[in-house]
């Protein structure tokens, strides 16, 4: 190709040099934005991994029984492949090992009782097959020039039979069993046609499965247990304390006049957002397929710790279906501070002592049941439901008092107006309880001399964001509808609020439910007694002690 120096001559005649004119050209342009590219994706997928293994760890430190499942499932693994490599090892064991691996990959769960269930349906299936098998091998043996015949129509036979019966309802939870029941079939005919040993080949598969199912048990059970009892038991407590969570924040929410500049739409999908009080009501209401799952694989798990034999691990799924249907509400208690319409501070303030004890007691009474779950017990003496109850009662009482500021009051006539009234006469007026209502409610002078508009009500969100409602109604007051709009609005802000104070006291309603569930549970499941508390005895009063 010559020299540097020649090349460069020769490129001396109005021509760029030959360096420039390789990365200079269309050719060149493109290699320098493919390498670009490369490097771009190259540092992407670098990220990403990065990324993955961040997260990878984090989830190994939050839950460390992930690990042990792993490490568990290498074990037992390397347990069952020694039959491979064990010299003076039967021949056909050694050649057909790999159906105890394969039945430590199928059987292997993360808890005991999901292992108890793969075990079982692999067994009964293989064993079915297997004296299925022998009874069709045996008959075409018979069969002679027919033999491939009736091994072909006995398969589609049970094929059929096989799949036809999975799809009946209750035979769900062996839906596995019967895939297991046809592969194992299939495979035993086909290879004792080859081999011409039916017997042998039925013999050496239900040995080597139970081998690779024995492991699995001994190393699942015995090395660091999971318990899926355990896990629904912890489940439905951690539903106890995120309610507790969503009640609070729901209610202090509100008070607060926190809202949103614009909803996520994840919120709106229903998927999970950075909202944690939308999370942890969220997390409640979709734990029934968790439950349902750790239910079916709990009751095949033997007596173990406190949970002693015929658990009653249905009435935890029962106390959590009563934690749901209060979530409900809390899930329509959040929808008002979502909501478009919304009621302005000032009426909110009129019950905030009354709306914070109520979701305060409320949360109490969810933790302390909560509490009393995880460690068993049963409810100390008295009612625990009487505090919330009477700040519930403290709350209507106080609707029924104040009921004019959740109604619209210029619609709301009883007779004539009074001619003359000072204004400071219906301030008092609304103010004294045992004043009765002449002709008209006094309030509603209350609520028309009003600094703020309902409807350009100014609450601010998370964010301090100047909001108002409705949207062409501008901060300063002005309008932009028509007035009989204006008045729709005004009332449906109103009954916003009475929305609000009818679901807590609602809520408070469903707590009976949660009570009555837990008591139940605690009667069933033996649950200890409280601690008793010893108090120091009171020093009586009124009588006199003489000293001598």
């Amino acid at each position: 190709m010559g020299s540097i120096k020649c090349n460069w001559a020769d490129n001396s005649g109005g021509k760029l040099p030959l360096l420039v004119s390789f990365w200079g050209n269309e050719d060149g342009v493109s290699r320098r934005r493919g390498l670009k590219v490369m490097r771009e994706k190259f540092k992407n997928s670098w990220v990403e991994f990065n990324d993955f293994a961040r997260k990878a760890l984090e989830m190994g430190r939050s839950d460390p029984r992930k690990v042990i499942f792993a490490v568990k499932m290498g074990l037992a693994l390397s347990l069952t492949s020694l039959l491979i490599f064990w010299k003076g090892s039967y021949q056909d064991f050694a050649q057909y090992s790999i159906w105890a691996i394969l039945t430590v990959i199928v059987m292997f769960e993360f808890s005991i009782g999901a292992t108890f269930i793969k075990g079982f349906n692999r067994g009964l299936g293989t064993l079915c097959a297997g004296i299925l098998a022998f009874c069709f091998a045996e008959l075409s043996v018979v069969a002679g020039k027919f033999e491939e015949v009736v091994i072909v129509i006995s398969i589609f036979l049970t094929g059929f039979c096989a799949s036809y019966l999975k799809l009946y309802p209750t035979m769900k939870p062996y839906e596995y069993g019967f895939q297991v029941f046809v592969l194992t079939y299939c495979i035993l005919m086909v290879a004792g046609n080859r081999t011409r040993e039916y017997s042998q080949a039925v013999l050496t598969r239900l040995v080597l499965i139970a081998a690779g199912a024995g492991v699995t048990l001994v190393v699942n059970i015995c090395i660091f247990p999971i318990w899926a009892g355990e896990s629904l038991h912890k489940l439905v407590v951690k539903n106890f304390k995120d309610l507790a969570t969503s009640l609070e924040g729901c209610v202090n929410g509100y008070l607060k006049c926190v809202e949103y500049e614009r909803i996520p739409s994840k919120i709106l999908t229903y998927q999970a957002a950075d909202d944690s009080l939308y999370n942890c009501y969220r997390s409640v209401v979709q734990s029934t397929s968790e439950e349902d799952t750790l239910l079916g694989f709990a009751t095949w798990e033997p007596p173990h710790g406190p949970y002693r034999h015929n658990y009653p691990w249905e009435n935890f799924v029962k106390v959590s279906g009563a934690v749901k249907h209060c979530a409900f509400t809390v899930m329509a208690l959040h929808g008002c501070i979502l909501s478009e319409i919304q009621a302005p501070a000032d009426r909110r303030h009129v019950f905030s002592n009354e709306l914070q004890k109520v979701g305060s007691e409320g949360a109490k009474v969810l933790r302390e049941l909560g509490s009393k779950l995880e460690k068993m017990e049963k409810l100390s003496p008295g009612d625990i439901l009487k505090n919330v109850h009477e700040a519930a009662e403290q709350l209507q009482q106080k609707i029924d008092h104040k009921s004019y500021v959740l109604v619209n009051s210029e619609g709301w006539e009883i007779g004539g107006r009074p001619m003359e009234l000072d204004l400071e006469d219906l301030i008092n007026a609304a103010e004294d309880e045992n004043m009765k209502l002449g002709s008209k409610s006094l309030s509603e002078a209350v609520l028309e001399v009003r600094s703020v508009s309902v409807g350009t009500a100014l609450c601010y969100d998370a964010k301090n964001t100047l909001r108002t409602w409705p949207s062409n109604v501008s901060a300063n007051g002005g309008s932009m509808v028509k007035g009989d709009e204006f008045k729709t609005y005004e009332s449906a802000s109103a009954l916003y609020l009475a929305k609000f104070t009818s679901l807590l006291i609602e809520f408070v309603a469903r707590l009976g439910n949660v009570l009555s569930s837990f008591e139940e549970l605690s009667l069933k499941a033996n649950f200890k007694d409280p601690p008793i508390i010893n108090m120091p005895p009171e020093p009586c009063k009124g009588v006199a002690t003489w000293v001598v």
